[in-house]
């Protein structure tokens, strides 16, 4: 604090040595020179100056100090429920004081505090059990105005409950609802035609997904909603109206906690074939954003919006006009493939699947894998799915592999690797001799497996 006193000081002292070196010079040449002093020039110490971070913090506390009743009040007025807590436990006190000043000492079943406050609670909920009334008439007229508020209280208690009950109904079929508390719940981003067939295949291809860990984000009419929610087995499916590209909805859908998220080709506004595409891609640039851990899926309708799917790190890209055209022009080769496809992918019995390779098939021939799944459970495998998982976390590790070589012309053979990793990659019928990799899975024929057999697989892959 004594540091601007200590600077006037040095400066007052400076430009005294300077006058000082001046030597006047006398008006006539025969005259003596003399030194001209000038008087020492004063210094005035100014009274101390409290910080400003601290003066404004007194007065902030002293604000809080007078603002406490008023801060209170303003809560009250804002707050329904804080009000209505207050005016009951404000009736309750009310209640056991008044019964206790006309009832204590006058009435046998009045002896402490804690039978005026049980006789006011019974009387109050209307229950009335009769082991005790007052007996005075204060006692009495006290008692009657008691009833007439707890009439009043239990009437505002059950509305409130009701309201509650319908306006959360009101916002649940509104799409209004917040996703809270929930973890690894499964986010379908948009809307289409026959969506309860999609939802339906979905369930049957993830046995352990439940419909309350759906949660369905789009912009449809709530009619539309309406219809999807009346069908028994999607009834408990969540449901948030808004625009799936805004941050803040996704936010309400929880998409940071989610484990997986599909956004499909949105048809619930009449948008062109590119601006689908294009907030298809938006959406999983944002969700990428907001959460790297988890698992995307898109719908495209045009194929040149796939390379800007990869680059937003989307692990799985579905080009559904792309497909439909190839199935039919080999319908029209007469060639069958529209019938095998189908029969491979219905989810209702066997088919194609993808199957976890244990760790300690890792390393080994793709022989040793088909020799694997043809003894235990009779599969076919056919390929093998490289970089299955979250691709962002496949670079990665990668990445770390890489960094591993102490030779730069290596190290830069092994980063360009890592750039050109494909997600989800299939290798079909790769050789004998082809090395599994890690994190990679067994593409299968399979046919309906019994319950002893999924049982013995699930144990097998935890082991």
């Amino acid at each position: 604090m004594m540091e601007p006193v200590r600077d006037r000081a040095q400066g007052a002292i400076k430009a005294l040595s300077a006058r000082l070196k001046k030597l006047v010079k006398s008006e006539k040449p025969g005259e003596e020179t003399q030194l001209v002093i000038p008087e020492e020039p004063e210094l005035v110490l100014e009274p101390e100056k409290p910080a400003p971070g601290l003066e404004k913090r007194g007065r902030k506390e002293k604000r809080r100090k007078r603002l406490t009743f008023l801060e209170l009040w303003e809560a009250m007025n804002s707050n329904n429920t804080l009000t209505f807590f207050l005016i009951v436990i404000g009736l309750f006190a009310l209640g056991a004081i008044g019964a206790y000043i006309f009832e204590a000492g006058r009435n046998q079943e009045f002896t402490s505090l804690w039978d005026t406050i049980w006789w006011t609670v019974v009387t109050i909920t209307t229950v009335g059990y009769g082991d005790k009334y007052p007996v005075t008439i204060g006692g009495k007229m006290f008692g009657i105005l008691i009833m007439a508020l707890g009439v009043a209280t239990v009437g505002i208690v059950t509305g409130r409950i009701a309201s509650f009950l319908v306006n959360k109904q009101i916002k649940a079929r509104g799409g209004l609802i917040v996703v809270e508390r929930r973890k690894g719940h499964f986010i379908i981003c948009g809307w289409k035609e026959g969506l309860e067939n999609i939802l339906e295949n979905i369930l049957k291809v993830n046995p352990q997904l439940r419909p309350s860990n759906i949660v369905l984000l789009n912009d449809a009419d709530p009619d539309q909603i309406d219809h999807i929610r009346s069908i028994p087995q999607f009834k408990t499916m969540k449901y948030i109206k808004g625009d799936y590209i805004d941050e803040k909805v996704l936010l309400r859908a929880n998409v940071k906690n989610a484990s997986t998220a599909l956004v499909l080709a949105d048809s619930s506004r009449k948008f062109s074939l590119q601006e689908v595409d294009s907030r298809t891609v938006m959406a999983v640039i944002t969700i990428d954003s907001m959460n790297k851990n988890i698992y995307t899926c898109a719908e495209l309708l045009d194929e040149k919006f796939e390379k800007y799917l990869r680059l937003a790190n989307c692990d799985e890209i579905i080009l559904s006009r792309e497909h439909s055209r190839i199935l039919i022009a080999n319908a029209a080769s007469a060639s069958g493939i529209a019938h095998i496809a189908a029969e491979l992918l219905l989810p209702t019995h066997g088919g194609l699947l993808t199957e976890d390779i244990p760790n300690k098939l890792v390393g080994r021939t793709f022989r040793d894998v088909q020799g694997y799944f043809r003894e235990l459970y009779g599969d076919i495998v056919i390929g093998v799915l490289e970089n299955t998982g979250k691709l962002y976390f496949r670079k990665r590790e990668a990445l770390a592999e890489a960094q591993k070589t102490p030779d730069i012309s290596k190290l830069i053979e092994n980063l360009q690797v890592v750039k050109k990793i494909v997600p989800n990659n299939p290798v079909l019928n790769p050789g004998d001799n082809y090395i599994i990799k890690k994190n990679s899975k067994a593409i299968v024929v399979t046919g309906v497996r019994s319950g002893a057999q999924e049982i013995e697989e699930s144990a097998v892959h935890e082991r």
